[in-house]
């Protein structure tokens, strides 16, 4: 058996799975709505997960996976005790936070490409200038799932999910040039790989057996990529959720500044990337500004409007925006209101401009002479039928959905089991766990209509 962990931005998703891909137990717990929360919450809610899912003493191995790039400046050991299991650490700073603008051109320059402040490096040359007294203090910068997996078993990991992610990570010579301490830059490890095995007192505090192994599965994204049964070049992963990932399989790399392309978990191929910040954060905000009190009754108003929402147009860019523009201060909003505007339009506007950010997205890959052929969507949104069937309208692509959701989890499952040398490779493991429920064709009615209003889209960037 093992056990799957995935940290998201709205909470921790994590599931019992066996060698076959089947699920057997599972068990999902809200975070905190405060982006800079208190690192605590990750180990309380995976101590909440194990005692809802019961007997871990049967878990033979633990894989982690979480959002990023999340930066948390760890301030001491793990230790445990009555009070739980703690890891003193300032708070996060998230993947929404952009406040290290000042400091991207340095990195970029350094880096010898752009780097958006999202990132580690940024993030660490601010607290270094602008909070001298916390870098000082800090032992270790670790990602959110490191954070966790440091906790579990006492050893200071980073992972480096893949060839091509040089650009956004560290070596000794980059650390030298940004005047940034090498000790606080724990050494690397790679998707698949052990951080080592459970502590004795970690696995006496939640019930595990001694010396059960903890693996990274890489990023959220790499395990979504891995669970998704994305395999072959032209098929794409649609990785839902508070932000939105399109992950392209493709036979080679690709050189383009408004995309991420590095490798795929099938080796040779590669992965090419872009990411949409405000999708599913773009629905709950709509949600609350239209006084709406349930997701259920959202999606129920959004379909009382017709395709095309009668001529209104969302863009979706509510805290700046990642692929294709890279503008932390790009600003959404709608264009197109009239006096006929209703609520059911304004809630259907948003879906569509999630779909037009996604044909955005997939455009600049396509200029790259790649081809986009299907889209396999994951994670909390991958279930509604009608946002898939927008999607699949406004891109003209196919929409795979599979058979279990939490894409990122079976991910974590596929990658566990390979340790564990159940299967021989990633597509060996992919191909017998992950299943494909349903495929939306596109409506070539709506073809006419989205292509107009796509170019209104592209005109309000």
């Amino acid at each position: 058996m093992l056990l799957t962990v995935d940290i998201g931005t709205s909470s921790i998703k994590s599931a019992v799975f066996d060698y076959d891909g089947k699920c057997v137990s599972s068990a999902f717990f809200p975070l905190s709505d405060d982006i800079h929360a208190d690192c605590s919450q990750w180990i309380k809610a995976f101590e909440d997960c194990c005692k809802k899912i019961g007997n871990v003493k049967k878990v033979e191995a633990i894989v982690i996976s979480g959002n990023g790039p999340s930066l948390v400046p760890v301030l001491g050991e793990p230790k445990s005790g009555k009070d739980g299991l703690k890891v003193p650490a300032d708070k996060v700073r998230p993947w929404l936070d952009r406040s290290a603008v000042k400091y991207q051109e340095e990195v970029s320059e350094v880096m010898g490409g752009f780097v958006d402040a999202c990132f580690f490096l940024p993030k660490i040359l601010k607290i270094k200038n602008e909070e001298n007294e916390l870098y000082r203090r800090t032992k270790t910068f670790l990602g959110i799932p490191e954070y966790l997996a440091y906790a579990l078993t006492d050893e200071a990991r980073s992972v480096f999910p893949s060839d091509g992610f040089d650009r956004w990570f560290w070596n000794d010579a980059v650390l030298k040039k940004l005047s940034l301490d090498a000790d606080k830059f724990p050494p690397f490890i790679r998707p698949g790989d052990a951080y080592g095995t459970i502590s004795s007192s970690a696995a006496g505090y939640f019930g595990f057996s001694k010396n059960t192994p903890v693996i990274t599965g890489g990023p959220d994204f790499f395990a979504a990529v891995t669970g998704s049964g994305v395999m072959e070049p032209s098929q794409a992963c649609d990785r839902t959720g508070s932000s939105e990932g399109i992950n392209l399989c493709t036979q080679n790399k690709v050189e383009d500044r408004r995309l991420m392309s590095y490798g795929h978990p099938i080796i040779p191929y590669w992965n090419l990337s872009g990411t949409i910040n405000t999708t599913g954060k773009a629905i709950e905000w709509c949600k609350d500004f239209l006084g709406i009190d349930s997701f259920e009754d959202f999606f129920a108003l959004a379909r009382q409007s017709k395709s095309g929402s009668g001529g209104l147009v969302f863009v979706p860019y509510l805290a700046g925006e990642r692929a294709p523009v890279w503008n932390p201060d790009a600003r959404a909003l709608w264009r197109g209101i009239s006096l006929s505007s209703g609520r059911s339009d304004f809630a259907n506007s948003v879906l569509e401009g999630i779909g037009f950010a996604i044909r955005d997205v997939i455009g600049v890959m396509e200029e790259n002479a790649v081809q986009v052929k299907q889209l396999h969507v994951t994670g909390r949104l991958a279930g509604i039928e009608s946002l898939n069937q927008i999607k699949a309208d406004i891109t003209g692509k196919q929409i795979l959905t599979p058979v279990f959701k939490e894409i990122e989890l079976l991910g974590l499952a596929i990658t566990g089991s390979c340790h564990m040398r159940k299967f021989a490779s990633i597509a060996e493991a992919a191909s017998a766990m992950v299943k494909i429920e349903k495929t939306f064709e596109p409506n070539l009615k709506n073809t006419d209509i989205y292509n107009e209003l796509f170019l209104e889209y592209k005109r309000n960037k």
